[in-house]
């Protein structure tokens, strides 16, 4: 009479193992290049809304006050009637907004 083993499998195959890593690749390469254009696109839409908000203060600033704030908006933002968390930086490459002398709208 032979014996006959049954043989228990332990652990994944090669095979097995470059085919989930292959599947990530795939997924990886479609996912990473959608979130940073997500990003983008966000911090484009939150810099118009932070420009509409400060062209919004600035009309009321002139109509409270009788006359345009300052270009570089200082006396605006120090006023927390208007921004209580101070005025917004710009997201897309942090520098400070400003009013053109001219329009006295936000640059």
């Amino acid at each position: 009479m032979t014996a006959t083993r049954s043989q228990q499998r332990s652990g994944f195959s090669l095979i097995e193992l470059l085919a989930v890593v292959t599947i990530l690749g795939i997924i990886a390469a479609i996912i990473v290049p959608r979130v940073s254009v997500s990003s983008d696109t966000a911090k484009t839409k939150v810099n118009n809304h932070n420009k509409a908000t400060i062209n919004g203060a600035v009309e009321r600033w002139y109509v409270e006050k009788g006359a345009w704030p300052a270009n570089n908006l200082s006396d605006i933002g120090a006023d927390t009637n208007y921004f209580p968390d101070g005025i917004p930086t710009n997201p897309t490459d942090g520098s400070a907004y400003s009013l053109n002398a001219t329009t006295h709208r936000v640059n």
